[in-house]
């Protein structure tokens, strides 16, 4: 118990200097430099507005973990350090901190995986309904609205708000649901992805909603999600990050073609029931 309140004692001062654990930093941004590379030079000019087609399933994993990697990964930077530093407090090699952080993260990115499938097989299934509703020139306006406004209202859930304390309490997630070995780690990064999903699921669900392909969206979210979690008043971004959601969500609704951060699809010629 004494080692694990030092090695917390540690991990707060570290991180308090901004200098946890410079060699994971610097590969936690190098991976999220290099995967908004990959995106800007693979997806640019794909964007199609609502609908973007998701692809076939192999295609839509690589593209998610690539966009996974460049979204998410910048704001996991106190967890990552923080785990590094309690591992250090534990005698741990190099080589096994290594090991463990990966399995970390590895854990993590299995519970946005989840999330991913959910989200590419009711995609499936709604190009599959060829349901009126979701052309663009019918409903399709109403329903991406509708999932601007009410990731929005979910920015002002307790759910919400319980997932953001969590995604930014490090030393106290570890604290309490600390296990040891490489699969405990998978186990607590996949722990932590599953609050993470519950922060930003919602936000993510817009990503969908406006366009899979829009990188212009990817830089907003990245930023929303990277704000609330990292910045030391994150959290009382909830009600602007909302608001702007509700802005945009009702702009569509309201006018779709003469929304802003928006392509429509009826450009490319073709409606929405070919995706969404």
């Amino acid at each position: 118990m004494r080692s694990m309140l030092t090695a917390s004692r540690s991990a707060i001062l570290a991180l308090g200097r901004g200098s946890a654990t410079p060699g994971w930093a610097i590969l936690v941004v190098g991976l999220s430099i290099t995967a908004w590379l990959a995106m800007l030079v693979t997806m640019a000019g794909m964007d199609q507005g609502p609908g973007t087609p998701l692809h076939a399933l192999p295609a839509f994993l690589l593209g998610w973990i690539v966009m996974l990697t460049a979204m998410m990964l910048p704001s996991e930077l106190n967890y990552v350090g923080a785990f590094t530093v309690l591992l250090r407090g534990r005698g741990r090699s190099p080589a096994d901190r290594q090991r463990t952080v990966a399995s970390f993260i590895g854990g993590y990115g299995a519970a946005w995986l989840v999330y991913g499938l959910g989200a590419f097989t009711l995609d499936y299934l709604a190009r599959a309904s060829g349901s009126t509703i979701l052309k663009w020139d019918r409903g399709g306006p109403y329903l991406a609205g509708a999932v601007l406004i009410g990731a929005g209202l979910y920015q002002l859930s307790p759910l919400k708000q319980a997932c953001l304390k969590g995604c930014r309490s490090p030393l106290s997630f570890f604290s309490r649901y600390w296990r040891d070995g490489d699969l405990g780690s998978f186990e607590m990064g996949a722990r932590h992805g599953l609050v993470c999903v519950g922060c930003c699921w919602a936000l993510m669900a817009v990503m969908f909603a406006v366009g899979s392909m829009s990188l212009v969206w990817m830089a907003i979210l990245t930023l929303f999600m990277f704000a609330e979690k990292m910045f030391p008043h994150g959290r009382q971004l909830a009600l602007p990050i909302a608001g702007f959601l509700w802005i945009m969500g009702i702009w569509i609704i309201a006018s779709p073609n003469t929304a802003p951060l928006l392509k429509s699809p009826l450009i490319y010629g073709r409606s929405i029931c070919h995706g969404y």
